[in-house]
């Protein structure tokens, strides 16, 4: 039996595809809201410990750096199969989010914070090739759905902490993992059970896929970096000019909400048109409005933010997709290097982004993403001249 005639067998044995999709994504929110919370209550995090803005990099890295794991957690995945690597992640984050509000010094709270990150490479890979295994066709707008989940929790969560932070304090953090430990038993029913690999599965060629995997993942890490110092540095930017803990995490939420809308259209967008149209152009327009958001003031900062979110996050599932189709022999492993390793070199990034700022100031520092989303424009011509990987 084939590879994907077993994942055919095993789909058909699992509840409704449909049904699954969506209980796999609600547990992406849960994971992803876990794992993605501390720019919300960063600021407030920051004077409790008596540190500076340039220390918020090195606080964030610390949550972003394990993904580095997730084409281990990957390959993993692919030979053991299953569904258990889907809860423990999610169980992981959430746990974690507990601990971060009794973190009592900067020690424990950067192992804490590790230990989320490890927590989400551990979810991830398994959890799309999962979702994947669900369609048989449109790909990318199954792919679309499944990371909805993931964004609206990464959007909704930091105000959603920050806002229990600055009512109950850091203790009340506890507050917010509630809804992953009652969901966790009852999703993981729906969830379909991967098959593991089969030994005589055909082997990862290594040398044919280097390039494109290159191309990819300096892609991923530069948008990766875009992203970070953004949701690192925009609330600490309004606390400094006066503004609240709430309303700093307010930015955050509508550039992570609205660019749900991007989740879904990039999928769309990308079967209609093509990768090429979804890579290239997202780029552009995310220079364009890094540019208006540095020179505009008052509520256009927030219709800006939208905007923004929408065309960094359109480039998400095209992103996953190229991953998985750069290494059709494990689409767990390349789902992992899409996301989780490139995402951990972009963290590797923002601390240098944190000695930019430390020299510059977080104002004049930011005008510096508008060059780093020119620089993925670049690189997504190249990836998407590896024509024999799909990546038209």
């Amino acid at each position: 039996m084939t590879h994907e005639s077993a994942l055919a067998e095993k789909r058909t044995a699992v509840t409704h595809p449909t049904t699954a999709l969506l209980g796999l994504s609600w547990l992406h929110f849960l994971n992803d809201g876990a794992a993605n919370f501390l720019p919300g209550i960063l600021p407030a995090i920051l004077v409790t410990l008596h540190r500076g803005a340039s220390s918020a990099s090195w606080v964030m890295s610390a949550l972003l750096i394990g993904q580095a794991l997730q084409p281990l957690m990957g390959w993993w995945s692919d030979r053991i199969g299953g569904k258990s690597l889907i809860l423990f992640g999610v169980g992981g984050t959430s746990l974690g989010l507990v601990l971060v509000g009794v973190s009592t010094n900067l020690g424990m709270l950067l192992i804490v914070l590790f230990l989320i990150g490890l927590s989400n490479s551990i979810f991830h890979p398994q959890s799309m090739a999962s979702a994947r295994s669900l369609a048989k066709t449109s790909h990318g707008t199954v792919m679309s759905v499944f990371l909805v989940g993931g964004e609206i929790g990464r959007g909704l969560y930091p105000l959603v902490a920050s806002i229990v932070v600055a009512s109950y304090g850091l203790k009340g953090l506890w507050v917010v993992a509630i809804p992953a430990l009652i969901s966790i038993p009852l999703v993981a029913l729906l969830l379909p059970e991967l098959p593991a690999r089969h030994a005589d599965a055909k082997p990862i060629a290594w040398a044919q896929h280097a390039k494109p995997a290159a191309a990819l993942i300096s892609y991923v890490s530069l948008r990766a970096l875009l992203l970070y110092a953004l949701v690192t540095y925009l609330p600490l930017l309004w606390r400094q000019t006066g503004g609240s803990l709430v309303a700093g995490a307010s930015l955050i939420t509508v550039l992570l909400i609205v660019g749900v809308i991007g989740n879904v259209s990039g999928g769309l967008l990308a079967d209609r048109f093509g990768r090429r149209f979804v890579l290239v152009g997202s780029s552009l327009l995310s220079a364009l409005f890094v540019t208006l958001y540095m020179i505009s003031s008052g509520w256009l900062l927030w219709v800006v933010l939208g905007f923004l979110g929408i065309a960094i996050f359109s480039t998400l599932p095209v992103s996953v997709l190229v991953g998985q189709d750069i290494f059709p022999e494990n689409r767990s492993l390349g789902s992992g290097l899409a996301l989780g390793f490139g995402n951990s070199i972009g963290a590797l990034l923002l601390l240098g982004f944190g000695a930019t700022v430390h020299v510059l100031g977080i104002r004049d520092a930011l005008w510096m993403l508008v060059p780093v989303s020119f620089a993925c424009t670049l690189i997504s011509t190249l990836l998407i001249s590896y024509d024999h990987h799909k990546i038209h």
